[in-house]
């Protein structure tokens, strides 16, 4: 059994590495951080290019691999086992890309928290862990936010 966790860095992600710290520990774990190419940001959003272009892609991609190794680091200090992380470029869109990972793994199960960074494009587009929970074809646990 191999865990996949999505982490964005969000409060409700961190959740859900904690959750799945307390309940999951014993198989190995995939922390994988999602992030957009320049060119998929240019075509979702063609009237941000001037300020997208200013942000080199290279950033980005640092970024993730910077997000995918703190998500690794709190799921080693919550239990999880044999802690591996990827940050993986988003060429379509980001709930597709979590489930191909989870097919390419064939984790057992897929963990993500219930809201992530994407704020007001999940309002629009739909809530990732919604698309992932009905296009995975295999267990899927969505953890809500943390109690204050």
């Amino acid at each position: 059994m191999t865990i996949l966790v999505a982490y964005d860095g969000s409060a409700d992600s961190r959740a859900a590495i904690e959750f799945a710290g307390r309940h999951l520990a014993a198989e190995p774990t995939v922390i994988v951080t999602v992030w957009e190419p320049l060119l998929v940001q240019l075509r979702r959003y063609p009237l941000a290019a001037p300020a997208l272009v200013a942000g080199a892609e290279g950033e980005a991609q640092e970024l993730a691999e910077q997000s995918a190794k703190e998500g690794a680091e709190l799921a080693v200090a919550a239990g999880l086992k044999d802690v591996t992380h990827r940050a993986v470029a988003d060429n379509e869109s980001i709930w597709k890309t979590i489930v191909d990972v989870a097919d390419e793994i064939d984790a057992s199960v897929i963990v993500t928290g219930s809201r992530g960074l994407a704020g007001v494009r999940s309002v629009l587009l739909g809530s990732v862990s919604n698309h992932v929970l009905h296009h995975a074809h295999r267990p899927t646990l969505i953890v809500p936010p943390a109690k204050a």
